[in-house]
């Protein structure tokens, strides 16, 4: 499986002989260091670069062009090299760019020999760089990593050799550039950019698989341990990069509307729908699970880049304990204090990068929020006073908000795909988070039905009249109060079932249609079901599970959990897991075939992508405000009119 790199993250190479090859839309140098165990190149004999391509493990290109590919054999490089680190900068001449933020980001990817990828980096973020270290291979107790760097460099290929180390830092970068030279002449154009399916990534997030290809806070299991951190590269200047590849789709959509105009160095001014799309609704999904990784990303490059500084910081000052000359004149207090110095100022660095990126984010949701259709906006968006009924189901429907610790008040929304792929759990129960068990038991499970009835109304809204039908089992019929707003707009078929009886009739019902709907559709016979049945989305809330509950209705329940959601049969369950464990693993998968939500902030939203933890924050409607009330009474006229 290929590891999609952030910046700052490393992986571990499970080969020596390897290809690195490079994609860059426009013609770019690349060259090679070979460093120490301090990351120093002792000379200019240490560089592989288009006038000396060739180095004891490390070959590079002759020419500048957009597609390099350079063989590596980490085996061969001499035994004092801990680290090959690969350098890309742009050729000077007429006409050719002099910066990578006027370029499309640069696309790293590491394979092995029988050319699997082993690992991608897209270096996004740049701007007046011209010169980039792109990423390093470094040895670590005799095995060897790759880690992404993406540090740029405004002052070009002189200033990044000269941060190497190397004293004729000017004289090499001429070398290179006269090199390349006369090879430009005969380049010929480009291909196309590259294009990459949308990365979904907690999105689906929230169903499991971040992005299909990585992570998603709304995987519900943990992800594996992450490796140890290690040395990130530093911050550098460049703004987020708000067309990066990841926001690409497969067909060439309409372009998206212009962004007005900026001023030289200043961050592009945010556009509502600056996304790939054939439509404006397409355009704001894409738009937003861009949000979603640029937040990701740099979040996790700030933590990177604070965990090296620690690191760091603990190496200096146990090299100046265990160095007998640092005891001698105060020698070990200037030591540490520099060491000190030196990580205030990485993270300090850091910090700025964040808080800038943080910065552009929060000014590109203030103008995404406000432009979000009905099913992607918050319940005090001013789109729900102008509701009205759709005509067709829309793409993806918000479950709430995602955020970080670092800026909390920056909030992402959680959007699935519509229609539900799985069943949604709100868990009701107190020892879920510490915000729960914080709550009276009462008013928390009140919230938690709540919760359910506005994601229920949502989903009712959301829908085509005659297209979405809720069921209700409150067994206790704990849940009048909650459940009032449905009740009494009569936007449900049947009231509420209470008792066992009436938790037996509705899921026998529900099984019935199950079973009648998978039978057409494996036998081709849509056509021979009922003229009765129901062929529109079903939703059953379920509240107070287990209470009311026998055997057979639990089998049944699970049944619905397994094979509902693939012929249009979804669950909402209201629970506290403790109740029903007297039950034991029996229950285990029905729990693990849900999404499970929270009717408070929690934390328990897992990215394996880049390993954050993502805190989820239910919807919330204003208080005293009767949107809900209007819109479920906009929905019931329209199912009256549907039906005559």
């Amino acid at each position: 499986m290929t590891a999609e790199l952030v910046r700052g993250q490393n992986h571990p190479l499970p080969h020596t002989r390897l290809e690195i090859r490079v994609s860059a839309g426009k013609p770019v140098v690349a060259g090679a260091t070979l460093g120490d165990e301090d990351g120093r190149v002792p000379g200019t004999e240490w560089v592989a670069h288009p006038g000396q391509p060739a180095l004891p493990g490390i070959e590079v290109s002759r020419q500048a062009t957009a597609d390099h590919r350079l063989g590596v054999d980490l085996d061969a490089v001499p035994a004092a090299v801990h680290r090959v680190t690969l350098l890309l900068a742009l050729p000077l001449g007429p006409a050719l760019p002099v910066r990578f933020g006027s370029v499309a980001a640069p696309f790293v990817a590491v394979t092995g020999p029988d050319g699997g990828e082993i690992a991608n980096y897209t270096i996004t973020g740049l701007d007046a760089e011209s010169a980039v270290v792109a990423l390093e291979l470094y040895r670590r107790q005799g095995a060897w990593k790759v880690r992404a760097v993406g540090q740029g460099y405004a002052g070009g290929l002189s200033a990044l050799l000269a941060d190497q180390g190397l004293d004729r830092a000017g004289e090499l970068s001429a070398a290179v550039q006269e090199a390349v030279a006369p090879g430009l002449a005969r380049t010929v154009g480009t291909p196309p950019p590259r294009t990459t399916e949308v990365r979904h990534s907690a999105a689906t997030a929230a169903g499991g698989t971040v992005g299909d290809p990585g992570p998603a806070p709304g995987a519900t299991t943990q992800p594996p341990a992450p490796t140890p951190p290690e040395p990130p590269a530093q911050p550098h200047d460049g703004p987020i990069n708000y067309t990066h590849p990841r926001r690409q789709s497969v067909a060439p959509p309409p372009p998206p509307p212009a962004a007005p105009p900026t001023e030289p160095g200043r961050p592009p001014t945010p556009v509502a729908g600056d996304a790939t799309g054939w439509s404006m609704e397409e355009r704001l999904y894409n738009q937003v699970w861009g949000m979603f990784e640029d937040l990701a990303r740099t979040t996790a490059a700030y933590r990177s880049a604070v965990d090296f500084a620690e690191s760091r910081l603990d190496q200096e000052l146990d090299r100046a304990l265990s160095d007998p000359r640092s005891r001698i004149a105060g020698s070990g207090d200037a030591a540490r204090a520099a060491a000190r110095a030196k990580h205030d100022k990485l993270t300090e660095q850091a910090r700025e990068v964040l808080d800038r990126d943080l910065a552009q984010l929060a000014a590109e949701s203030d103008v995404v929020e406000p432009a979000l259709p009905a099913a992607f906006a918050r319940w005090d968006n001013p789109v729900w006073h102008a509701y009205r009924v759709p005509m067709e189901i829309p793409m993806a429907l918000r479950l709430g908000d995602l955020h970080l610790p670092e800026r909390p008040e920056l909030r992402i929304p959680m959007l699935i795909r519509l229609p539900l792929e799985r069943g949604l759990w709100v868990d009701s129960g107190r020892a879920a988070s510490e915000a729960a068990s914080l709550m009276d038991e009462g008013r928390l499970r009140r919230l938690a039905m709540d919760t359910a009835v506005a994601h229920a109304a949502r989903l009712l809204a959301v829908y085509p009249a005659g297209e979405f039908t809720v069921h209700v089992i409150d067994p206790a019929g704990s849940a009048a109060a909650s459940l009032a707003p449905l009740v009494h707009s009569g936007v449900l078929d049947q009231p509420p079932a209470v008792g066992a009886q009436g938790v037996s009739s509705v899921l026998a019902k529900l099984t019935q249609r199950v079973d009648l709907v998978q039978m057409a559709v494996r036998g081709g016979a849509a056509d021979a079901l009922p003229p009765d049945l129901d062929t529109a989305e079903q939703l059953l809330i379920v509240n107070d599970f287990p209470h009311g509950f026998d055997d057979r209705a639990v089998t049944q329940l699970r049944y619905l959990a397994d094979e509902g959601p693939a012929v249009g049969v979804h669950l909402l369950m209201v629970a506290d897991r403790e109740d029903a464990s007297a039950y034991g693993p029996v229950l285990d998968p029905l729990w693990r075939s849900l999404l499970r939500i929270t009717p408070v902030p929690d934390d328990h939203l897992a990215d394996p992508w880049v390993q954050h933890s993502w805190t989820y924050e239910p919807p919330r409607i204003p208080p005293g405000s009767q949107v809900l009330q209007q819109v479920l009474a906009q929905v019931a006229e329209a199912r009256r009119t549907w039906r005559r």
